[in-house]
Parts: structure tokens; sequence; C-alpha cells
């Protein structure tokens, strides 16, 4: 008998706690939808840099100045 008034004496109900998981659920899935919309579009953006001339002129004009008169290489 004593198991029984265990559990209906229980501070949230089964009904209450669906409700709540659902909530928590339906939050989570649209923070995941919001980053996954962002990632799509820094991946779009990024792929529009890479295309772009400024980044390639930027890699063309790296030089090497590890030799000079600071390591004796002269």
């Amino acid at each position: 008998m004593k198991g029984i008034f265990l559990l209906n004496s229980s501070a949230v109900s089964t009904h209450q706690l669906t409700l709540i998981l659902l909530t928590v659920c339906f939050v989570f899935i649209v923070l995941i939808a919001i980053a996954v919309i962002k990632m799509y579009k820094l991946k779009a953006q990024n792929k529009k840099l890479m295309e772009t001339n400024a980044f390639k002129e930027v890699d063309e004009s790296y030089k090497d100045f590890t030799s000079g008169h600071l390591y004796d290489d002269v």
C-alpha cells in the first residue's frame, strides 16, 4: 500500500513532465537549427572570400625574412 501512495504523491505529474521535456527539446532544436544555418552562411562566405584575388595576393606576396643580417646568412 505504501508503494502506491509514493507513486501518487509525486510533485510533478506525467503530463507536466512531458510538457517540460517537449519544451526543452523544442528550445534545443531551435538552437541547433540556428547553429546549422550560421554554419552554412559562414561556409558560403568563406568560399566566396577564398575565390577573391585579395587572398591570393596576400599569399603570394609573403617573403621569407629568416635570412638576413640577424642570422649571418648574407
